[in-house]
């Protein structure tokens, strides 16, 4: 499953009768708008990108729709296969990270903890 969020513009003059036009829609979901700026922020879910796409050209079809396009992304997919990588990869922490008496502060960053043995 996936969810990404949506930023619509429209014209101020627009913004309450395209907001009444999403809620009542059956492809995203409405959370809330600044009319002052003629921004609205809608969801829209999807098995796959390829629905949340089909989704988004329904947002840009409602009349007075200027634009909109998709800002954040969530992919349950994604998120199960890096859980996998981390769970396979075993224990790929450096050993001074579980140290407990170790001083946060005495901790010195080089950019890359994975890859240094510090």
């Amino acid at each position: 499953m996936n969810i990404s969020s949506i930023v619509v513009q429209v014209r101020q003059e627009f913004v309450d009768e395209v907001v009444e036009a999403l809620k009542a829609a059956d492809f995203c979901d409405y959370h809330f708008h600044d009319k002052s700026i003629g921004k609205i922020i809608v969801t829209v879910e999807g098995e796959d990108v390829g629905e949340e796409i089909t989704k988004v050209k329904r947002i840009q079809a409602v009349p007075h729709v200027i634009a909109a396009d998709m800002m954040m992304a969530y992919s349950e997919d994604e998120l199960d296969k890096e859980r996998s990588k981390l769970e396979m990869g075993g224990p790929n922490i450096p050993e001074m990270l579980n140290d407990d008496t170790l001083r946060a502060e005495d901790i010195v960053y080089h950019g890359d903890l994975k890859k240094k043995d510090i």
